[in-house]
């Protein structure tokens, strides 16, 4: 990527339930960890979680002051500079107009599921779309993966990532993790 113009989303709302019904999850802490670590060792620009929950927003805003602003980030300042990427929003719309306003650039989204989706793209074609100057935004979900309303407003869906067997429930960061090896080393 010769630019820095990627970022990841983070969805709770909506997402599936087990029985593929819209529905919203709660923030799981370690994820804000792990993903805004990956974020920032990938070139990612920034770090969206959306939550419409106020008690989950509140929470993902604790956790994050207690790594920027307070004793964490000077404990563990590698820790802090990955936890300034994360941005939490209420709506999806909310995180795709931060970043339009961020960059005063068109956004470009990309949905990722567990689940094949017609007409979805490999992860060597995101990586050429990536040389334009628009950002890109690829949205995650949380629970049982976004729900198909999200993935229907998207203009793009990655291919699924597969394993060596039929399992294929792998957690948000490790997906995040290897999608963005992936788009970035062209693996």
């Amino acid at each position: 990527m010769p630019e820095n113009n990627l970022y990841v989303v983070l969805i709770h709302f909506p997402v599936k339930s087990k029985k593929g019904l819209p529905i919203g999850s709660a923030l799981t802490t370690i994820d804000l960890h792990d993903i805004a670590r990956a974020s920032i060792t990938f070139g990612v620009k920034g770090f969206y979680v959306v939550t419409p929950f106020e008690d989950q927003e509140t929470l993902a805003c604790q956790v994050i002051d207690h790594w920027i602003k307070g004793v964490g980030g000077k404990l563990n300042p590698f820790r802090k500079s990955a936890l300034e990427l994360i941005r939490v929003t209420r709506t999806f719309e909310d995180a795709i107009s931060g970043i339009k306003q961020e960059r005063m650039e068109p956004v470009v989204t990309i949905a990722t599921s567990a689940a094949p989706v017609p007409g979805s793209i490999t992860t060597e074609m995101l990586r050429q779309k990536l040389e334009n100057r628009v950002s890109h935004a690829l949205i995650f979900g949380t629970a049982w993966g976004l729900a198909d309303e999200l993935i229907d407003t998207c203009d793009y869906a990655l291919e699924p990532i597969s394993g060596k067997a039929d399992y294929n429930h792998l957690s948000v960061r490790s997906a995040v993790s290897i999608y963005l090896d992936r788009i970035t080393n062209g693996r």
